[in-house]
């Protein structure tokens, strides 16, 4: 199955896949985010835009597994209850939303998304928005319709859960559990809609074979690793990566 699902992929992409994907599990793991926002980046042009959201969703039950078990006693699983139950059912719709969109139309979602998540992430900190458990039921709904048919809406979770009150590594730990179930209702929706091909399942678990231990790297360099630094250097990456994708699109 491999064989083929990687036929028209050279050994040198194979490789960038796996570098980034590891990479991008460390920054996970310290900031909370970085794999829907890198991966998209190179996947696009190796598999096409319409396979990046079920990569990632597929990937991201590995990839969050490795967090979970990292992180797993600062959970807080009234908060991943809470979540759950707001998230979901508006994610299906737009799950679903996505599988009906051609190659272009989600090239098109996934850089707009991409580019909006930098502004979004500031103003949401700036706003410092504290909320009860109303207030993060509420927010739970527009997340699930924005991470459903997109990637990169984790920092809107993450941000909810600040909010909510959590901090540090409790917001990494929750997020991570909430992401696994998450990325499985996704699948379901993606996997009876005939998305997920065997070229979806192999990236999916390159990258998320690579990325596991990734988790337990971050969780070493947590208290160590300057925040700011490579939080700014995945904005600049995400803004240029986000334009180029969507002026893709536009220019064609």
């Amino acid at each position: 199955m491999f064989a083929t699902a990687f036929a028209d992929v050279s050994i040198y992409q194979l490789l960038l896949v796996a570098g980034v994907a590891l990479f991008a599990s460390v920054l996970g793991g310290v900031a909370g985010y970085g794999t829907g926002a890198l991966m998209p980046l190179i996947l696009v042009p190796m598999v096409g835009a319409e396979q990046v959201v079920p990569i990632i969703a597929l990937a991201g039950l590995l990839t969050n597994f490795g967090r979970t078990l990292a992180f797993l006693r600062f959970v807080d699983w009234q908060k991943v209850w809470l979540v759950m139950a707001a998230a979901i059912p508006p994610c299906l719709v737009t799950a679903y939303g996505y599988t009906m969109l051609t190659g272009q139309g989600a090239q098109l979602v996934i850089g707009g998304m991409l580019m909006l998540t930098v502004p979004l992430r500031y103003f949401l900190r700036r706003r410092a928005i504290v909320l009860h458990n109303r207030g993060l039921v509420l927010g739970a709904m527009g997340y699930g319709a924005a991470v459903g048919g997109t990637v990169g809406a984790g920092v809107i979770l993450l941000s909810l859960l600040m909010a909510a009150g959590l901090a540090g590594q409790a917001v990494i730990a929750t997020d991570a559990v909430l992401s696994i179930f998450i990325s499985a209702s996704r699948l379901v929706v993606f996997g009876a809609a005939g998305a997920i091909t065997a070229k979806t399942f192999a990236f999916a678990l390159l990258i998320g074979v690579v990325a596991f231990p990734g988790a337990f790297l971050a969780r070493a360099l947590v208290a160590r690793m300057p925040l700011h630094v490579h939080t700014a250097i995945l904005d600049a990456v995400v803004l240029i990566g986000g334009a180029v994708m969507v002026l893709g699109v536009l220019i064609r």
